[in-house]
């Protein structure tokens, strides 16, 4: 297995030479690529003594030497010979470099030349990594079907605490590692995925929704994805790109999330109810915009279609998730909805923790069944994703094995 390894200038390049060091122990041929600023961090001899192999440290020849038809055209001869390309870290330059297609420079070239699998581990301040302009080049990314390690969160060398940091060297190279060996443990699997709000119209400019952001019911398409399955995504109104791969089904109320669920139903095999589902809808919807008078104004409202108990009543050899977004009482609650809707797994969270609902990182617990319970720390939601289609490949084997 071969690697190419980029490396972005930022204090986090030193790790970058632990991830090399560990993916050798892999036993993966690793190929370094520096870029200048990168230099100034991490010299390109300790990659060279990591990894046995030539540091590649700009597209010319270096001392101003003649140079070659093989030295021009190397980042091609590295796109060809590379099983995998593995960018860490990844600034915020490069993300930008790569999302609008710029190159001009080694590794944003080999970037464009690369015919196979990308990984991208962003490291940057917090204020960058959460700057819209940071996000829309990482939906594009995503978009394009690039696997994002997502920075974790903590103190950074700029004295913020947040998002931003470079993930641990050891998650890196086990994603890396995961998508060599291509992990593909959902493949003949139809996931039924649904994601985001719903919105229950008031008149034709208002209506009833809730704060859902749909990131972690897409964080689970994604995975899904990559772990080989085919993917229906039924998503309410967001402001994210699906999924390369994933058959999205967009719709905007309860009633529509419910027939678009139960249209695709037939083929599923694994259903995830991620949507944050408007709990009521008015029950006369106005023709025309209220006005704002100095009067109160008083809505009737009537309860949506409880999507989770008709799948539950209908699932059959289905496996069937269901989400929990509490207050208080989160395991009572999630074992109560458990049993009440006929769930096979509970995915449970407590919002207003600073995960959850709008944040890129969830803290969940997994209520099963079976009768166990496990907790998933916070991490990113891609992170919890995979640990919930972990637990769920094991929770369907177990309930085979009872029947």
């Amino acid at each position: 297995m071969r690697v190419a390894l980029g490396v972005g200038g930022g204090i986090a390049a030193y790790k970058a030479a632990e991830v090399a060091r560990l993916l050798a122990q892999r036993g993966v041929q690793v190929r370094v690529i520096m870029t200048s600023s990168a230099q100034e961090f991490v010299r390109p001899l300790t990659f060279a003594a990591l990894t046995g192999q030539k540091v590649i440290t700009g597209l010319f020849p270096e001392g101003g030497a003649e140079g070659t038809l093989s030295s021009a055209v190397e980042h091609i001869g590295v796109a060809l010979e590379n099983d995998l390309l593995l960018v860490a870290p990844t600034t915020a330059d490069l993300m930008a470099k790569f999302a609008h297609g710029l190159a001009d420079d080694f590794l944003s070239t080999l970037y464009l030349a690369f015919p196979g699998p990308t990984v991208l581990a962003p490291a940057m301040n917090t204020g960058m990594w959460q700057h819209p302009a940071t996000q829309a080049n990482l939906a594009t990314l995503r978009a394009r079907g690039i696997t994002i390690v997502d920075p974790d969160s903590g103190f950074l060398a700029c004295g913020m605490v947040g998002p931003g940091r470079l993930a641990e060297p050891e998650s890196i190279v086990e994603t890396v590692v995961r998508k060599l060996s291509g992990r593909r443990d959902l493949e003949g699997e139809t996931v039924l995925i649904t994601a985001g709000p719903t919105q229950e119209p008031i008149d034709p400019v208002r209506y009833i929704s809730n704060r859902s952001s749909g990131k972690m019911g897409y964080a689970l398409a994604e995975a899904a994805v990559a772990r080989g399955a085919k993917v229906v995504l039924v998503s309410g109104p967001v402001t994210l790109s699906p999924p390369a791969g994933v058959v999205l089904v967009p719709v905007r109320t309860a009633a529509e999330m419910r027939d678009a669920v139960f249209q695709h139903l037939g083929e599923a095999t694994i259903i995830i109810k991620a949507a944050a589902v408007a709990d009521f809808q008015v029950a006369r919807v106005a023709e025309q915009k209220i006005k704002k008078t100095a009067a109160r104004v008083s809505l009737e409202l009537d309860p949506t279609p409880d999507i989770l108990l008709e799948l539950g009543r209908r699932k059959e050899d289905r496996l069937l998730i269901g989400f929990a977004a509490e207050t208080q009482n989160l395991k009572s609650e999630a074992r109560r909805k458990l049993e009440a809707k006929g769930a096979d797994m509970i995915v449970g969270n407590l919002v207003g923790e600073g995960a959850g609902f709008e944040s890129d990182e969830n803290e969940v617990i997994l209520v099963m069944r079976t009768g166990e319970v496990r907790e998933v720390p916070r991490a990113s939601k891609r992170k919890v994703a995979d640990a919930i289609f972990d637990e769920a490949l094991t929770l369907r084997l177990a309930l085979y094995a009872s029947r």
